[in-house]
């Protein structure tokens, strides 16, 4: 009889052990300095506090102490979970002999990548230009010609990045043929546009289709080597974060630098421009293509942090800035076609030309205070339009994601029906374009408006449905609201 109900406990008992073997397994151990997964550092060292650290920054640790005065023969490595050998390098103690008992290493192995047998990816994963641009088509308004610009771009840039993986493919080896030895050129972007105009905006959602990682960088923080502030490392070191800390994802993903025109050159200044041209020479090296050493987990580099070797060469990058006082350069450009006579053109024909930076050229921008070199790796050139008051309606009522769908989602949370009237919409667009910041007035403006609205609705549970007028936007009125039956 006991061993039968021992039999009956056992089935339990092994169920119950499969259930914390999955839960174990369910987690993944986290190294406390890299915040690398141990599926990527490898075994972790499990310190006391249930702290845990990879092999790397456990080595990097002891490499820190070496010259201190730290008496490391009192330590019991044996309390800690798969303490591996580490190079501790110690100086001999007094009397000749090494003070730890432990076999030192003197090379620290590194994980070797495996060698796929083909390309990263397959071209029928790549969209056609058209089918970028309609999917850009359900979330950005406007801009026409920038989405279709990009779309090719982008098309073109992620053949290429197959091309060179077919070229590299052990499958292939040294039989090339004469078509292949066609290297196709890095083509990277430069767009140009006034505030809110859906720079950011435009990439954050093409790479969000593209299903690629994403970067976005501020221009003003970066500096040169040796100054204070960012390294230019630090734009990939954010790609490389952005990927889950995988090099090869990382290394075909998108870096987008934002207010680009603010590392313009300085003009009549006599001291070290290390935030304006000196960033653009730092940059070269990244546009064209090169290998740079980045650390892991982090945006500095020091003894504790574990670096690795990305290569730019398939890495996508698009700047962007506003450039103001751009117009007047391109104006001021084309004016000095004009002449005296009949066939004079007048000054003031470009002065109200909503569409001037569409005639950008590299010119003006040397004049802005790009140096050539820079423009050189940024072949291709997109020119964002200002929003009109017509394209600030279609922005706020159609994108898939637009600004009154989420507070018609927000409402809805709350059983509530919310709608805008026409006018109302019409008066919210005009009140942007005075604020004059784009797209970003709108959720401003919004944001001031139904603050209230927002805030009152919840208190009575009998309110149905709520209209947002244009008096009460004017604060001549009140919003329409009808009650539940």
């Amino acid at each position: 009889m006991e061993d039968k109900d021992q039999q009956k406990k056992q089935p339990g008992a092994q169920k119950g052990a499969a259930d914390e073997k999955g839960d174990s397994q369910e987690y993944e151990k986290i190294c406390y300095m890299c915040r690398r997964p141990e599926s990527k550092a490898g075994s972790m060292i499990v310190m006391p506090g249930d702290m845990c650290l990879c092999h790397d920054c456990m080595q990097k640790a002891f490499d820190s102490v070496m010259g201190s005065n730290l008496d490391l023969s009192k330590v019991d490595f044996s309390q800690l979970s798969q303490m591996p050998y580490m190079n501790l390098n110690f100086m001999p103690s007094g009397d000749g002999e090494n003070t730890p008992q432990m076999q030192i290493s003197r090379k620290q192995k590194i994980k070797k990548k495996k060698e796929k047998a083909g390309p990263a990816f397959d071209l029928k994963d790549i969209p056609a230009p058209h089918v970028i641009k309609r999917q850009l088509d359900e979330y950005v308004i406007g801009q026409e010609r920038a989405k279709k610009v990009v779309s090719v771009a982008v098309y073109n840039h992620y053949k290429r990045v197959y091309a060179e993986s077919l070229r590299i493919s052990p499958k292939n080896g040294d039989k090339l043929s004469q078509a292949d030895e066609v290297r196709i050129e890095k083509s990277n972007i430069l767009m140009i546009g006034p505030t809110g105009s859906g720079k950011t905006y435009l990439v954050r959602t093409l790479a969000r289709l593209l299903d690629v990682p994403l970067a976005v960088a501020d221009a003003t923080s970066l500096t040169e080597a040796g100054y204070i502030g960012d390294d230019i490392e630090s734009v990939v070191s954010k790609l490389l974060s952005a990927a889950g800390n995988d090099v090869e994802r990382a290394e075909h993903g998108i870096i987008f630098i934002d207010e680009i025109d603010k590392i313009a050159k300085k003009r009549q200044t006599n001291a070290r421009d290390v935030s304006g041209e000196s960033v653009q020479q730092e940059l070269l090296k990244l546009l064209e293509g090169s290998t740079v050493e980045v650390p892991v987990g982090s945006n500095q580099k020091n003894a504790l942090t574990p670096l690795t070797t990305v290569n730019t060469d398939n890495i996508l990058f698009i700047c962007g800035g506003a450039f103001p006082d751009l117009e007047k350069i391109i104006r001021e450009r084309l004016s000095k076609t004009s002449s005296m006579g009949f066939g004079a053109e007048l000054k003031d024909k470009y002065e109200k030309d909503a569409h001037i930076l569409n005639q950008v050229a590299s010119a003006d921008l040397r004049e802005f205070g790009m140096i050539p070199e820079f423009l050189g790796r940024l072949p291709v050139t997109v020119t964002l339009e200002k929003l009109t008051k017509e394209l600030l309606v279609q922005i706020l009522k159609e994108p898939r994601n637009a600004i009154l769908k989420q507070y018609v989602k927000l409402l809805d949370m709350d059983e509530v029906k919310l709608a805008f009237d026409e006018d109302a919409l019409e008066w919210i667009a005009q009140e942007a374009l005075k604020r004059e910041t784009g797209a970003r007035a709108l959720r401003a403006i919004l944001e001031e408006y139904m603050l209230d609205i927002m805030y009152e609705i919840p208190k009575d549970p009998n309110i149905g449905s709520v209209v947002i007028t244009r008096a009460y936007l004017e604060k001549s009125g009140g919003p329409m609201i009808r009650m539940r039956g």
